[in-house]
């Protein structure tokens, strides 16, 4: 097997047996890591310090990432100008904080009869909604209708 030092450098060919001689030698562990080339390539290292880094990196990325929520607003199919305004205007914070919103309208009743003026009431919604972009047009799904605006991306 092919083996690399504890510095990276190159340590030749040599049998298992010798390999973890020498990383015993130096109080490490023989680590393969390529098993599937010809001949297998083993690192001489510190396998306990390599799996914290690793766990610390992991760590450090999974804190820099945003998750990305998605906050609903549910609006009716008869809703006033003002209560409109007032979602709109909620959307319009969930958006500025950089999460997706989803708008829904349920329909009750014989309501059913009037999708068509539910897909106003979204199409207005989402003209009305400033910094997002439509991701999911308006579509009706049982007895709702939903439609997901994302946050507009800056460049």
């Amino acid at each position: 097997m092919r083996v690399i030092g504890a510095d990276g450098s190159q340590m030749g060919i040599m049998s298992s047996s010798a390999a973890l001689k020498l990383a015993e030698d130096a109080n490490l562990d023989l680590v393969k890591i390529a098993p599937t080339a010809n001949p297998p390539v083993c690192r001489v290292m510190d396998y306990g310090k390599y799996r914290f880094e690793q766990a610390k990196k992991e760590k450090e990325n999974r804190k820099n990432q945003k998750v990305v929520e998605t906050k609903e607003v549910r609006l009716s199919l008869n809703i006033d100008t003002n209560d409109f305004n007032t979602k709109v205007n909620q959307a319009n914070k969930f958006l500025k904080n950089g999460d997706k919103v989803k708008a829904s309208i349920r329909f009750r009743g014989r309501e059913m009869a009037h999708s068509k003026a539910g897909l106003d009431v979204m199409a207005r919604f989402g003209e009305a909604v400033e910094g997002g972009v439509i991701e999911k047009q308006a579509k009706l799904e049982g007895r709702s209708m939903q439609m997901v605006i994302a946050p507009a991306t800056k460049k």
